[in-house]
C-alpha cells in the first residue's frame, strides 16, 4: 500500500518526506527516479520561455555584433546587428536596452563605413597616415 502511494506521488510529481519515510521497502530500481512531469502541468510555459531566452539571446548578439562591427568586417556586422536587434525588440525581449543599443552600435557600424569610404576611399582602417 505504501509502495503504491510513493508510486502515485512520484507520477504526480508531489514527494513528501512523509511519503519517502514511510516507504523504507523501495526496491533498487526506484532509489535514483525522478518523479514524472504530467504533461498538463504547464502547457504553455515551456514554448514560451524559450522564445524569450532566443529574443535575449539575439539581443547580446546584436550588442555584441554592433561593438565588433565598430573595428572590423563593419560592412557584415552592422546589419547583422541592426536586423538581430530588430528581431529581439519584436519578440519582446527582457533587456530592450541591450537590442536598442545594439541597433544603435549596428547603425553607427554602418556611419563608420561610410566615413572610411569617404575620407580613405577605402573601407579598412588606416592608421599610419
Amino acid at each position: 500500500m505504501t509502495l503504491t502511494l510513493i508510486d502515485r506521488a512520484r507520477r504526480t510529481g508531489h514527494v513528501t518526506d512523509r511519503d519517502v519515510e514511510d516507504a523504507p521497502d523501495r526496491g533498487p530500481a526506484d532509489t535514483g527516479a525522478a518523479p514524472e512531469r504530467t504533461p498538463d502541468a504547464a502547457p504553455c510555459s515551456a514554448p514560451r520561455r524559450a522564445a524569450g531566452r532566443e529574443a535575449d539571446g539575439l539581443a547580446v548578439a546584436s550588442f555584441v555584433l554592433g561593438l565588433v562591427g565598430l573595428l572590423v568586417f563593419n560592412l557584415l556586422l552592422g546589419p547583422a546587428a541592426i536586423v538581430m536587434a530588430l528581431l529581439a525588440l519584436a519578440r519582446r525581449t527582457r533587456c530592450p536596452g541591450r537590442a536598442r543599443l545594439g541597433l544603435a552600435l549596428g547603425v553607427a557600424d554602418l556611419v563608420v563605413l561610410a566615413v572610411l569610404v569617404t575620407v580613405n576611399g577605402t573601407v579598412a582602417w588606416d592608421l599610419a597616415g
